[in-house]
């Protein structure tokens, strides 16, 4: 995961553990004093929210734990590997551009895609004028690098 990826996450499950699930869980004690639990729309919306967030405290926790950082290294420069921004052309003029990260990093961003990708899998190690055949669903499709370049992040 890169170094912004793993950032996120973090901040994601301290927001989480230390804002929303205290103020949920003043909700659900809030709509239980007031008694029947079973027909208490209340009660029973925010006891769910706060399951939704255990569930996604844990999932975050032992993301956290077992991932590794990938930060930026000089050598990369020049090539595609983990973390680069690369920007690619097909011949019908059609031009992309997009970051490779880890999988729990393109969620919510049109513009990242996964290291285990087809696309990533072809254009890893390329180079600047390389050219990369993708397969997919829909058959072969040649591209080619025109930019390749790397965020330099701090730890």
């Amino acid at each position: 995961m890169t170094r912004e990826g793993f950032t996120k996450l973090k901040k994601e499950l301290d927001f989480l553990w230390r804002e929303e699930r205290p103020e949920i869980t003043k909700k659900v004690a809030w709509a239980a004093s007031l008694g029947d639990r079973s027909e208490n729309a209340d009660y029973q919306y925010n006891k769910k929210r706060l399951r939704e967030i255990d569930r996604r405290v844990r999932y975050l926790r032992k993301s956290i734990e077992n991932t590794k950082v990938v930060d930026y290294a000089p050598e990369q420069e020049g090539r595609v590997f983990f973390g680069a921004w690369v920007e690619i052309e097909n011949d019908d003029g059609e031009q992309l551009q997009f970051r490779v990260v880890g999988y729990d990093e393109i969620f919510g961003r049109k513009n990242y895609i996964s290291i285990d990708s087809p696309m990533a899998r072809a254009l890893l190690k390329k180079q600047v004028d390389d050219e990369a055949l993708v397969v997919t669903p829909e058959g072969e499709k040649i591209w080619y690098i025109n930019k390749i370049w790397y965020l330099e992040t701090s730890s």
